[in-house]
């Protein structure tokens, strides 16, 4: 069971703060009692933990105008307001002004719990959306793996949120070493079946007969697995390389989509593998699959559209090998720095990991470059540079940005060794950090 909301009682009638504190605490509620608004201001605030139950008429601040500016500070802080008997202009006021919902005196206490049940319900799913969100931006746990500051990254990380709280099915698609396995991750963890089951389906690893039962069954008596339709029921199923369907089970898995109803009881999350060039989801699935999918869809941005983001990435995965092999990790020129820039990059996310990997590797034996790395990834080992010129400027301040980055994290965030290191000047540093939006504090 999830940890008990907080619940604020508003009230100038201690009996009445104190029946409906005893009968919130006997649901498992953690209440705290306020005799006036003023008191309750005190404590009340944006991130507070919980909802509020006020009375209407008090003396002093009354309901309304303490609503109001609850409503002010977060407008989704959830406010049940008590009011008179037959009081209906007070009622309507409250739900105008952004009251969560009221309750009649003399009211049923069963149902102030069943309201109190729902408006916090309400309030753990934005605090737990809030708190995705500082996770975005600090970039931990799972989302730690999609780190980037170009606007692509950030979309992406938008679009994942929002996705996320849809709770529609999905379909995420692009180039091959995106990402797009994690993405189907994140959105599970960031939506209501965050505590469900995830079910991973490669529909390319098996025969059809094979991938019919892992799908749909029917179970034998000597089958340990449910079908994955019945095992990520209430979570989320996610089916890698969706386009190896045959049309009999696109059919079928349309067939169990249309009679979940909506909200589905088990959310489809496809993945789009396809390698033809000139071919797309849309061309090899059934159309009415294609479309129930397709309503929520996040397409992959391939890494050189990433801009410095590559630098970033390149320098947190060469560094997470060099721990892992107790090496050094390689330091990049700038001649370097914009060698991985220019590269098209045709394996993404996944051939930086291995060039990152093989960059430690060398430089732990002192010989080899980051450009033969990048050479030897292609097939006809010419010269790897897209076609997309960049000004020399965007170069200058990526790779500006890398070093100033690289060596904060090597002096841990120490100003003075930094200073020291680049031969800066203090006013310089800090112009030059505040261009990059890099902050001291990320590196103590």
């Amino acid at each position: 069971m999830a940890q008990a909301m907080k619940i604020a009682i508003v009230d100038d009638e201690q009996d009445m703060r104190q029946s409906i504190s005893q009968w919130l605490a006997l649901s498992g509620y953690d209440t705290e009692t306020f005799a006036s608004a003023e008191d309750a201001l005190k404590v009340l605030g944006p991130e507070y933990p919980g909802i509020v139950i006020s009375d209407i008429k008090m003396p002093g601040m009354d309901g309304i105008q303490l609503l109001k500016k609850l409503m002010g500070a977060d407008s989704t802080l959830p406010v049940i307001m008590i009011t008179g008997h037959g009081d209906v202009p007070m009622a309507v006021e409250a739900m105008r002004v952004g009251a969560f919902d009221f309750l009649e005196k003399p009211f049923n206490p069963d149902k102030m719990s069943e309201l109190a049940k729902r408006a916090s319900n309400a309030r753990r799913l934005t605090l737990d959306n809030r708190a995705l969100r500082r996770e975005l931006s600090g970039g931990t746990q799972i989302m730690n793996k999609l780190i980037g500051a170009s606007p692509v990254m950030e979309r992406l990380r938008e679009d994942i949120l929002d996705l996320g709280q849809a709770d529609g099915h999905v379909l995420i698609d692009g180039e091959t070493g995106t990402g797009k396995t994690l993405v189907a991750h994140a959105l599970h963890a960031v939506g209501s079946r965050a505590g469900k089951k995830f079910v991973l389906v490669s529909c390319a690893a098996l025969e059809e007969e094979a991938l019919s039962k892992r799908l749909f069954g029917p179970m034998l008596p000597e089958d340990t697995q449910l079908p994955a339709i019945e095992e990520a029921r209430g979570g989320t199923l996610v089916l890698e390389d969706v386009e190896a369907l045959s049309d009999t089970l696109q059919a079928r898995l349309l067939s169990v989509m249309n009679e979940q109803g909506t909200p589905a009881e088990t959310r489809i999350v496809a993945i789009s593998n396809l390698q033809e060039a000139g071919k797309t989801s849309e061309d090899v699935l059934r159309p009415d699959l294609f479309y129930r999918l397709a309503a929520l869809r996040i397409t992959m941005p391939p890494l050189r559209q990433r801009g410095e983001d590559i630098l970033t990435l390149f320098t947190r995965l060469s560094e997470q090998f060099a721990e892992e092999y107790g090496c050094d990790a390689p330091q990049v020129s700038a001649q370097e720095a914009a060698q991985l820039l220019q590269a098209p990059w045709p394996g993404n996310v996944r051939q930086l990991i291995n060039i990152a990997e093989r960059a430690v590797l060398q430089s732990r034996r002192g010989s080899g470059t980051i450009a033969s790395l990048l050479m030897s990834d292609h097939e006809e080992m010419q010269p790897v540079m897209t076609t997309e010129g960049k000004p020399l400027k965007e170069y200058v301040e990526a790779f500006e940005r890398m070093l100033i980055d690289n060596t904060m994290r090597r002096h841990k965030g120490s100003i003075a060794s930094v200073m020291e290191e680049l031969c800066l000047p203090r006013r310089t540093l800090n112009e030059k950090m505040a261009k990059y939006g890099l902050q001291r504090s990320d590196y103590l």
